[in-house]
């Protein structure tokens, strides 16, 4: 369901889930799960190892560097930002032929063009091999991308929240003057090279998908590729280990596989495709595996879905959607759950007025997961303050209106053990007949795309585009980019655009401001609103209470 600030366990979930399934009941069984951002871990939410006696382990190391692949993406990412201003600026103060003698050193008859370079030219239709036989207008084109600096959408990352790098001036040295220009930073997991990372199959795919990213448009509105600026192989250099996933284990000894990232508010949000098959293979034809999409169903569920299922071919049996008593009554009118503060008596009373008001959240992403043709089960991750009677009513609810099964679940108390309703319940859901569906055809105006997952997911009336995204949904269908997935970037706070309307707002229309196209990643991405892409830190993050043991080298305070 829509979490508060807090989450509600999901993480913690899918490790109770799959220690139930793999210790308890001896099912092969795989956690599939995405990496911690540093943001959140030492902004406000902290880690995402799950927590009590459902955690993956070393939590420490999970929650921190572990192999390394965020920073890979980072220095991915940010080898292609340098080159896109790079280039523009070498393009600028040099001729045509000074900047093709530096682009294709040496002297005559003992120069050659690299491989990216050759399909360079094959992408502009010149069928030469040897640089010394290029005409005039061939070394213009060939030379020259033009870059339209207004048209960039590439943005540098840093796996860090910090607010004042949302927009910046670069170019304001002395040795750069005339080519200022604005900008700014996302957080690394928002980067498109962490959405390819989880779309991809296999090396070359990866390869292949690296080198269509746009990072802009030319004079002409051409799209302006990483493989046109002559970098995608050394990206995929840079990628080449963290493409495979990183193997760890719950506290019972459950296999669990780490790969990509999280922030499915802002990216693509769920565990790599890789990391996926791998799991079923190992688990075999009777076995299960728990893959994990990040925040609300009508975020990380819908996307998992209509993209990642779309590139997998792999099919779900089963959706489990997780809800708590007290995310419930915070939708059904409660005071603000605020992380940092205590929680108000309203969540640690009984309510079932609250409860059963904030029940249509739940509602609307039960009905919202059931388009695709799977069965549906309301997880209720069970705190000590929760009442039999609210338990009670939250079962009745669900089954009314359409879940296959709502079961409790005490994994945080009691590990395994505590998620054992749970894990039968998915073996049943398993069993049953399938029909599955995509929201949307693929063939679909992207304008239609939208806007039917903002009608059947969010309950919205209708899309509104602003001139600005119009103009580039035009241009997008005109550079052959129509037939994609949509990757909406939307609040997680709430169903609608505005964090502050709870429970199923009725009547609102979706304001989509801007739109921009992730074409290595293979999808389009509306954005609704107003979206950091990058979070801030609180008043008092969570790095006030981690330090490290020096005399044990233990991590203090990491949650």
């Amino acid at each position: 369901m829509t979490p508060t600030p807090l989450g509600e366990g999901k993480s913690t979930t899918v490790m109770g889930l799959v220690q139930a399934l793999g210790a308890h009941l001896k099912k092969n069984t795989f956690a599939c799960i995405r990496q911690p951002s540093q943001g959140p871990t030492f902004g406000i939410k902290g880690g995402a190892a799950g927590g009590g006696y459902s955690q993956v382990i070393p939590m420490e190391d999970f929650n921190l560097h572990l192999t390394g692949d965020i920073h890979a993406i980072t220095a991915a990412n940010n080898l292609l930002a340098a080159q896109i201003d790079t280039r523009m600026y070498h393009e600028s103060t040099q001729a045509d032929k000074a900047l093709y003698g530096r682009l294709v050193p040496g002297k005559p008859g003992n120069r050659k063009f690299s491989q990216i370079q050759l399909n360079r030219l094959r992408k502009l239709g010149i069928n030469k091999t040897d640089p010394d036989t290029l005409i005039d207008e061939e070394i213009k084109q060939f030379s020259r991308l033009n870059i339209d600096p207004k048209t960039i959408t590439w943005s540098r990352v840093l796996d860090t929240n910090d607010r004042f790098l949302r927009e910046i001036t670069i170019g304001q040295s002395p040795t750069e003057a005339g080519h200022e220009r604005v900008t700014g930073f996302k957080i690394s997991v928002a980067s498109e090279i962490m959405a390819v990372l989880a779309l991809t199959t296999d090396l070359q795919n990866m390869r292949e998908r690296l080198g269509r990213m746009v990072v802009g448009n030319d004079f002409n509105k051409n799209p302006v590729t990483a493989e046109d600026l002559g970098v995608s192989g050394a990206l995929t250099v840079l990628m080449k280990d963290a493409i495979r996933p990183t193997l760890m284990q719950t506290l019972e000894g459950t296999p669990v596989m780490v790969h990509a990232g999280p922030f499915a508010n802002i990216a693509n949000g769920n565990s790599s495709i890789l990391a996926d098959k791998i799991a079923l293979k190992l688990v075999g034809e009777d076995g299960y595996v728990v893959t994990e999409a990040g925040f609300g169903a009508d975020i990380g569920m819908e996307k998992f879905m209509n993209i990642k299922t779309r590139y997998s071919g792999l099919r779900p049996s089963a959706v489990v959607i997780i809800a708590t008593i007290r995310a419930l009554k915070m939708h059904g009118g409660g005071p603000n759950v605020t992380p940092g503060m205590p929680i108000h008596s309203t969540y640690l009373e009984e309510n079932l007025e609250l409860v059963t008001k904030g029940f249509e959240n739940v509602k609307q992403q039960i009905q919202g997961a059931r388009k695709f043709g799977i069965p549906v089960i309301v997880c209720l991750n069970k705190f000590k303050h929760d009442t039999d009677k609210e338990i009670e009513l939250i079962r009745t609810l669900c089954l009314e209106n359409g879940a296959f099964d709502a079961v409790t679940s005490e994994h945080w108390a009691k590990g395994g053990a505590g998620a054992l309703e749970l894990a039968k319940s998915i073996i049943q859901a398993s069993t049953q007949t399938t029909d599955f569906k995509f929201l949307y055809d693929l063939s679909l105006p992207l304008e239609e795309k939208i806007r039917i997952i903002a009608r059947e997911i969010y309950g919205a009336d209708d899309i509104q585009l602003s001139e600005l995204a119009k103009a580039k949904i035009k241009l997008y269908m005109k550079q052959g980019f129509n037939d994609l997935p949509i990757c909406i970037a939307k609040t997680h706070l709430s169903l609608s655009h505005d964090p502050t309307l709870k429970g199923a707002p009725k009547g609102f229309i979706l304001p989509i401001s801007d739109v921009s196209a992730s074409i290595g990643a293979g999808f389009i991405v509306p954005l609704v609103g107003s979206m950091a892409t990058i979070p801030g830190l609180p008043t008092r993050p969570c790095f006030f209470d981690v330090d490290l043991n020096p005399e044990t080298e233990v991590v203090e305070g990491l949650f």
